[in-house]
């Protein structure tokens, strides 16, 4: 049985993954996103969240606390002075992971994790309305209201020119 087996210990010791979650988390923070495996990014995912979540009180401890899982002040400083700012209202999901498909050398698959409010390309995109199957009876009426209401404005400035 696996009982509490839920950590992914990626094929490596555990020195080894701490500094390799850490070193990811710093060029995550500093760049704003990374291409990486999917297992990595999964794994980083639930490393970098928290210290998202920690930056939201810029307090001493607060930055002790972080400083500690990523031991490099300049990507401290962004993430409480940059990042923060702009998840500040935000209740969790800091990250995004999309999938880009395999790597051409050993077949693994590849991603990448981004921070979700600096993505530009997301941000600007209209979110697209939910389509059911009766949003089509109900947009007809919209588009007859709209041809109405256009209508009489016509006819009211062709009478004013005539008169």
């Amino acid at each position: 049985m696996r009982h509490n087996k839920k950590f992914n210990h990626l094929s490596r010791t555990a020195s080894h993954r701490s500094a390799m979650l850490a070193n990811m988390a710093i060029s995550l923070i500093m760049h704003k996103r990374i291409t990486t495996t999917v297992a990595k990014a999964k794994a980083l995912k639930k490393y970098v969240e928290p210290l998202v979540t920690r930056s939201k009180e810029d307090t001493t401890n607060s930055r002790r606390v972080v400083f500690s899982y990523l031991q490099n002040k300049y990507a401290v400083t962004e993430l409480f002075k940059v990042v923060a700012p702009k998840v500040g209202d935000r209740p969790g999901g800091y990250t995004r992971i999309i999938k880009l498909g395999v790597r051409q050398g050993d077949a693994a698959s590849i991603c990448f994790i981004e921070l979700v409010d600096f993505d530009e390309n997301m941000a600007k995109a209209p979110k697209a309305a939910k389509k059911t199957r009766r949003a089509g009876k109900k947009a007809a009426p919209k588009a007859e209201t709209a041809e109405t209401v256009e209508a009489p404005v016509e006819e009211t400035t062709a009478e004013t020119t005539e008169a």
